[in-house]
């Protein structure tokens, strides 16, 4: 990730508690879906504040964010155990295969090359490891003149606004098992890849 991007999500870490208000449903109904897997290795990629970790039920977690800022305020959550450490998701320093599951909760869309990231992740997947995506995705419908209008704005906020998961090549390499529509007129879903 770029050091601009770090830097921004360095400054952005004192608002992030409004934003774990707006996605605390999305996050929800993602966190049913991942403590209803059997017990395994996990990795959340862009684990930010920490304030979710408490919601893993089980697993071994792990987790990354290139924010210090936002590693701070993550270590002193309590209620949880998990291995967090500074890294980038573009360059991931854990060894092929050591995961079972990864989770990337509203990063996909914000990281600078999403390509590298899920090039990434099906490295450190163990073979028919999961993949858990939770992000807006624009849709085919109406609301995808929001994502084309607030386009020229969202570099400023580093993340993208039109955004299709079928257009990043890399998913390709993962079969998706489940999607889930999550709020308002699913414009954000939870999408359930495998290792194939």
């Amino acid at each position: 990730m770029s050091k601009q991007t770090d830097e921004f999500y360095n400054h952005f870490s004192i608002f992030y508690p409004l934003v774990d208000v707006f996605l605390k449903s999305q996050k929800r109904k993602l966190f049913n879906e991942i403590n209803d897997v059997p017990f395994g290795r996990l990795l959340e990629i862009g684990v930010g504040n920490g304030t979710h970790l408490q919601h893993y039920k089980q697993h071994d977690i792990f987790g990354i964010d290139t924010s210090l800022k936002m590693l701070e305020i993550a270590k002193k959550q309590k209620g949880y155990q998990a291995d967090l450490r500074r890294m980038d998701g573009e360059n991931i320093l854990f060894e092929d295969c050591s995961f079972d599951y990864v989770v990337l909760s509203h990063v996909i869309a914000v990281v600078d090359d999403p390509e590298k990231v899920l090039s990434e992740v099906f490295r450190i997947l163990k073979p028919s490891g999961k993949i858990f995506i939770l992000n807006h995705f624009t849709p085919n419908n109406w609301l995808a003149c929001v994502d084309y209008l607030f386009q020229p704005f969202a570099s400023a906020f580093h993340f993208k606004s039109v955004f299709r998961i079928n257009n990043l090549k890399a998913i390709k390499e993962f079969k998706l098992l489940q999607e889930i529509n999550c709020g308002f007129l699913s414009y954000f879903k939870i999408f359930i890849y495998q290792k194939q």
